[in-house]
């Protein structure tokens, strides 16, 4: 089998087995039933009839009041990897996955669609039209699980991170969660953290990768290791500096305190508290380190943190926080029940036509769309999503006040770079910010309640 213009072999097998997972194909990031589709469409060809997908949640998780949208910079970045080599090829072929039409295919493959949706870090309601996926059925049919996958999941960690910063009302939230997801998860997880108001991260994959700040010090094993507690300290300070931040809950928490302050002395940049009653915990340290002259001293408290956590330690004396398991897992809510559904295609005759499912609870609107948000007094008011035909949705006439919630990410194939990266990543994370801020305060609750604004959904 030859090479497709992207394909170059499998890059996972490139550079002595050392490639990354930066570096492979997603092409197989997917579901068996992708290929077959496509294999049976191109048999009947139906393949090459230009359709519209569109993604979006029927629902936000139970009492949730709005959603944060992130991975849309992961899914252009997973686009151009999109591709399959001689392996891929060979393995759909030996498992008789599909033909040797489809095969050919697949050999020069590239996507030549165009994708359209919400901004990362924008909020997003039920039936907001997060993403639109727009070419031949083929090809746009094949995007179905790594779309879903990428969405779902970052998504719902950049919520997470969202209620957590609103919770710590202005105090620095790290992200501490590798170690409590898949190590792939882990990085992705890194990435939509900051997008939903993270400041930095303990994974340096992620850190690298995204030119996220990288935090960490040292674990109760270091402590552990060494003869003494002050030994530790020592050695730690030695090494990093005075500015470092000291775990002092190993043993005793007021001794260590102590013994901290006096091995770097009121230069001290913090400690760490990782168990028991923090908020107690925290004021004790915070009066303990002042009497020992060291006023300037900074305290992170860790431990099991969620939103909810985070809320009642408001009160205490706390510089910053680490979050790990919850945050990674999405607080309870480890995905957005995002889908990926079909709502226009071309018919027999080569006409664009709007479908739907009808299925019980499960209906879909047909068409493709567009999304504004209007607003009263500066605040959000209403989510506007217009459904209709191509030509139906060029003559809507839209009120001049609403914003408008969608841009082009991948115009016939060519994808706009400025939504890749780490300038992307810090532009989403002051745009959630100002999203959120737009929303009427219950948005920022933590009681169970209805989205923080309705969606009206127009077909024309």
């Amino acid at each position: 089998m030859g090479k497709g213009p992207l394909s170059g072999g499998n890059a996972c097998q490139r550079h002595n087995e050392r490639a990354t997972m930066a570096d492979c194909s997603t092409a197989l990031m997917t579901d068996m039933y992708e290929y077959t589709m496509l294999d049976a469409a191109l048999r009947d060809g139906t393949a090459r009839r230009k359709c519209v997908f569109e993604v979006f949640t029927r629902h936000l998780p139970e009492g949730r009041r709005y959603g944060v949208v992130a991975g849309t910079g992961r899914i252009l970045d997973a686009l151009e990897r999109f591709h399959l080599g001689d392996e891929e090829l060979r393995f759909l072929a030996d498992r008789g996955i599909v033909g040797r039409e489809t095969i050919d295919w697949l050999e020069h493959f590239q996507f030549s669609g165009s994708i359209t949706g919400y901004r990362e870090g924008e909020m997003f309601f039920p039936n907001s039209p997060i993403l639109q996926v727009e070419g031949t059925f083929g090809e746009c049919t094949l995007l179905e699980t790594l779309v879903l996958s990428i969405l779902n999941y970052d998504s719902a960690v950049a919520s997470a991170a969202s209620r957590m910063v609103t919770s710590a009302k202005n105090r620095p939230c790290m992200d501490m969660g590798g170690r409590r997801a898949n190590e792939s998860a882990a990085v992705a997880a890194s990435r939509a953290a900051v997008i939903g108001g993270f400041q930095g991260t303990a994974n340096l994959l992620a850190a690298q990768r995204y030119g996220l700040k990288a935090i960490g010090t040292a674990a109760h094993c270091f402590t552990l290791v060494h003869d003494s507690e002050r030994d530790a300290f020592q050695a730690q300070i030695d090494a990093l500096g005075k500015n470092t931040t000291l775990l002092v809950d190993t043993y005793n928490i007021e001794e260590a305190v102590k013994t901290a302050v006096e091995v770097a002395g009121p230069e001290l940049g913090g400690v760490r508290i990782d168990s028991g009653d923090l908020a107690s915990l925290a004021q004790r340290v915070r009066n303990q380190l002042d009497a020992l002259g060291a006023k300037n001293t900074k305290i992170t408290v860790t431990n099991d943190l969620d939103e909810y956590a985070l809320a009642s330690l408001q009160s205490a004396p706390v510089d910053s926080y680490g979050v790990g398991t919850m945050l990674v897992t999405g607080s309870g809510a480890p995905t957005c029940a995002m889908v990926y559904k079909l709502a226009e295609r071309e018919n027999s005759a080569g006409v664009m036509q709007p479908v739907a499912k009808k299925s019980k609870d499960k209906a879909s609107v047909p068409g493709r769309k567009l999304a504004y948000r209007s607003y009263e007094y500066s605040l959000a008011d209403c989510e506007h999503v217009i459904s209709g035909s191509e030509s139906g949705l060029a003559d809507y006439q839209v009120p001049s006040d609403w914003k408008d919630l969608l841009v082009d990410y991948v115009d016939h194939g060519s994808i706009d770079a400025q939504y890749q990266g780490h300038d992307a990543i810090m532009t989403a994370q002051a745009y959630r910010a100002q999203a959120l801020a737009e929303l009427p305060i219950t948005a920022q609750s933590l009681m169970k309640g209805d989205p923080a604004i309705p969606t009206e959904v127009t077909v024309l």
